[in-house]
């Protein structure tokens, strides 16, 4: 039969049978004018209950009973003996002066309260954002807050914008390994370099393996009275700690109420030990001061300014006498810190709040999370704070403690004023080396080891993902460790796109079975499989492609069908689609790439090609 009779009968049959199906392009649909778009979304966001769902406390308040007011008051008490030494200390790792770490643990608990809608997070200053900041908010002038308190402004608003356009979804384009072993290496690297305040050396270099070089070369520097009460508190804050994983806090009636009594001081007891920590050790360190006035025994912390921080709108610039930065240059400076740390505040954020809310059985909106940590930072930025995020430490202690609704935030933010407001001068009583076996046992938990046997049973390509982000984690500093991590990951999940598996059925008709369909990383590669196909053999009278995992074309994929029908009308060999979604079809025929066949399936296409 010739090249034109075969066509010729094709045609009709494709005309004629119901097999083959030539589609009118789909009615175009109205596209409503702007101005209506706009008025009618403005129109949802003005109703009662939209209102509410952006401000949760609408919903809670009224419900509110005086009997959790006992509860909410305990448990943010209990929260405060928390936050006052972790922010005292985790404002050394940021790199700030210790008065920046309260600044960070009291406006967030005050915006939370009305926008979030879990009962249990608590804001504030986490191990994780202020190694961030220290990485991305380190200021050309010592001590210099101002790139961090920007750095909490505008991450506020990047997080606000991704809660206002629903644009979570970007949080899933980080893997689980690259996150477990981002925060292992942030784990570790805060660990080393707190070594040096329990050594009590100085001039120890904060890049990593620097820190941990000069470190090693300076042991001969220790400090004999910082290593004996580092060591001491670490032990003491671990065995403390231990007492509240004992559950004293259970209700047996039959118990005296004097057992009740000592069971709730336990528990207490080992909650605080952070806070019995400090000021145990302040307590020693002013005795001996006070004994020998010449002698520095302890390295202490720095005198820190006293009193609330002001409430104004963040500086965007620097000028000092010798240092002069625009705010473009700012934001230069900070870079992808811009990107990197809304996302792990979100990610920080979202995980402990979805974890508690499962344990706890109440429902929590993501979305609305995206808001309210977008608003703590912003706000939290014109009272001198660094990016917050939720806590999981204070936030498995507010759950622990009883409270019953976000209300515990507001006494946990008043409680850390009052202690701004009057107890500023005692901090600097405090020594380095007691801050530093507190971060050392908050952290240190954080280091996830179970995970890399599991990927390596599991997954080999998601170990190596796992090595990469934590080898250059620690050797060219976490910052690029995490971007490095995310871009291989996303290679990992887009190489099968750009190289799926296109099956070749090698017969007189040809057939093409695409696995994984045709996205344009793809295009590249089909074509080279479709020109090895022609160029294999003689050439046959028809290609089938069966395109039934095909969900949708983009314009690189269209194109690619130009070129492709093009060259094969050249050569008199048509083109059949089989299994096409109705979809795809008219995605195809609006597009006006003639000459080209369909068929209902490759079985139908290859009985008719056989009976033409």
């Amino acid at each position: 039969m010739s090249e034109t009779k075969l066509r010729n009968t094709q045609e009709k049959s494709w005309e004629m049978s119901t097999e083959f199906t030539r589609l009118l392009p789909a009615p175009v649909p109205v596209t409503p004018h702007w101005k209506d778009v706009v008025k009618k979304h403005f129109s949802k966001c003005c109703t009662t209950s939209s209102l509410k769902q952006k401000f949760p406390i609408s919903q809670w308040l009224p419900k509110y009973r005086f009997s959790y007011l006992r509860s909410d008051i305990i448990a943010g008490l209990t929260v405060t003996l928390t936050v006052i030494p972790q922010g005292l200390a985790y404002a050394k790792i940021a790199r700030l002066p210790p008065q920046y770490g309260l600044y960070a643990a009291f406006m967030g608990c005050f915006v939370y309260c009305i926008l979030g809608t879990a009962k249990d997070i608590t804001l504030g200053p986490t191990a994780i954002m202020s190694l961030m900041t220290a990485a991305f908010g380190n200021s050309p002038v010592n001590n210099d807050p101002t790139y961090a308190i920007l750095l909490a402004f505008f991450c506020g608003i990047i997080q606000l914008l991704m809660g206002f356009f629903n644009l979570g979804i970007l949080v899933n384009f980080i893997s689980y390994p690259v996150i477990n072993s981002f925060t292992s290496a942030a784990a570790i690297t805060i660990s080393i370099g707190q070594v040096k305040n329990i050594l009590g050396l100085k001039k120890i270099p904060r890049d990593f393996l620097k820190c941990v070089y000069y470190t090693f070369a300076k042991l001969g520097e220790t400090n004999v009275w910082d290593l004996l009460l580092g060591v001491s508190c670490l032990v003491l804050v671990h065995f403390i700690k231990k007492l509240r994983s004992i559950n004293w806090m259970d209700t047996d009636e039959t118990i005296h109420w004097s057992q009740k009594i000592a069971r709730n001081f336990l528990w207490l007891f080992g909650t605080a030990a952070n806070a019995v920590i400090v000021i145990s050790a302040s307590a020693i360190s002013y005795a001996v001061i006070s004994q020998n006035p010449d002698k520095n025994i302890f390295t202490l912390t720095n005198d820190i300014q006293e009193g609330l921080p002001p409430f104004r709108i963040p500086d965007f610039s620097i000028h000092t006498k010798n240092v002069t930065r625009s705010t473009s240059e700012i934001l230069s400076d900070i870079g992808p810190g811009f990107i990197i740390i809304p996302i792990l505040g979100i990610l920080e954020t979202i995980a402990i709040g979805k974890a508690f809310a499962r344990k706890n059985h109440y429902k929590l909106d993501p979305t609305q999370e995206f808001i309210a940590l977008g608003a703590a930072n912003v706000i939290s930025s014109f009272c001198s704070s660094y990016p917050v995020a939720g806590s999981f430490s204070r936030t498995a202690i507010n759950s622990q403690s009883g409270v019953k609704t976000p209300f515990g935030n507001i006494i946990t933010g008043s409680a850390v004023l009052l202690a701004l407001k009057t107890f500023t001068p005692v901090v600097k009583y405090i020594p380095a080396a007691a801050l530093a076996a507190i971060i050392i046992h908050a952290v240190v938990g954080m280091i996830d080891t179970s995970i890399v046997m599991k990927l390596w049973r599991l997954k080999k390509i998601d170990l190596v993902i796992y090595v990469i982000t934590f080898v250059m984690s620690l050797c060219i500093g976490i910052e690029y460790g995490i971007l490095i991590g995310i871009a291989v990951s996303l290679i990992t999940l887009l190489y099968p796109l750009s190289r799926p598996n296109i099956q070749i059925h090698q017969a007189a008709t040809p057939v093409l079975y695409l696995e994984l369909g045709l996205q344009f990383p793809a295009i590249d590669y089909f074509e080279d499989k479709f020109i090895d196909l022609l160029n294999t053999g003689d050439e046959p009278k028809a290609i089938i492609v069966d395109c039934q995992y095909i969900y949708k074309l983009d314009y690189t994929a269209i194109q690619c069908l130009f070129k492709l029908v093009s060259e094969l009308n050249q050569r008199n060999i048509s083109l059949i689609l089989s299994g096409l979604r109705p979809s795809v079809r008219n995605e195809i025929v609006n597009a006006d790439i003639t000459p080209l066949l369909f068929s209902s399936s490759v079985e139908s296409a290859q009985e008719l090609i056989m009976k033409s």
